[in-house]
């Protein structure tokens, strides 16, 4: 596998990050491919919010995955900060061969090095398979997550 490169994504990122989110059973039901004015607002303000990141993982020139980071503080843990992922995708031509544990690694380091005081994500009850995913990276189910969709 030749060298993946994690970056801030650009604006000319849109439509591959929109293909990344669809690109997968919940993703289809949720998400679109192409690129409108509610998605453009969106990546403006998560791109201006210096507490968020959007992460692309780049090979060959190609975004093979991405993920999002929140930077959460809170008076919790010693007012300690918290790190949030959310959006994990790797390409579907691209999953198994080690993409995913690299890109959640680099991400867990970098709220390691902020002084965050934990990682934290939610995952979608029927995704079976990110849940082995994440407990192998070393995440515990502690918690019951609950959405309320408005």
């Amino acid at each position: 596998m030749t060298d993946v490169i994690y970056r801030e994504a650009a604006r000319q990122d849109l439509p591959a990050l929109l293909a990344l989110l669809a690109d997968d059973v919940l993703g289809k039901a949720r998400d679109v491919t192409e690129v409108d004015d509610a998605y453009e607002r969106a990546f403006a303000a998560i791109t201006a919010d210096p507490r968020n990141q959007l992460i692309v993982a780049e090979q060959d020139d190609e975004l093979v995955g991405c993920l999002q980071i929140t930077y959460i503080p809170g008076l919790g843990r010693h007012g300690s900060e918290r790190s949030l992922i959310e959006s994990v995708r790797v390409r579907s031509d691209r999953r198994g061969q080690g993409l995913g544990r690299d890109l959640m690694t680099w991400a867990i380091e970098q709220a390691r090095q902020r002084g965050c005081a934990l990682v934290q994500l939610t995952t979608d009850k029927s995704r079976h398979d990110a849940h082995r995913f994440y407990l192998g990276l070393g995440f515990v189910a502690s918690h019951e997550g609950m959405k309320l969709p408005l």
